[in-house]
């Protein structure tokens, strides 16, 4: 496990710990990553996926609406008591699925 997993999965537990309230600060924070686009999260995705080998040449259609519709539907979702997107992020943070390194790139190559 590398530095920004650690850091990431240190963030995430605090979001788990605040997270039992209507809002998600997961879910928020995403859909500003989505929209906006900060080099720090790219630069923290790449330190993430730094020692794992990676083969990436993908193309998703509209990324950055399907990554932000995803995110609102799972803010819709974590207003239940129990919170699901620190869930779901520590098993991003911890397995780091391609699928999701597909999904950052998509989203940060696409310059609308």
């Amino acid at each position: 496990m590398n530095s920004a997993q650690l850091k990431s999965l240190a963030v995430f537990s605090l979001f788990a710990i605040i997270g039992f309230g209507p809002i998600s600060p997961g879910c928020l924070i995403g859909m500003y990553i989505v929209t906006m686009r900060p080099a720090w999260f790219l630069a923290l995705t790449e330190n993430m996926y730094r020692d794992k080998a990676l083969n990436v040449i993908t193309y998703i259609k509209n990324p950055r609406i399907k990554a932000f519709l995803s995110l609102f539907s799972l803010f819709l979702i974590d207003i239940a008591p129990v919170p699901v997107t620190p869930v779901i992020a520590f098993g991003i943070i911890l397995v780091r699925p391609l699928w999701f390194y597909r999904v950052v790139v998509s989203v940060y190559s696409h310059l609308d």
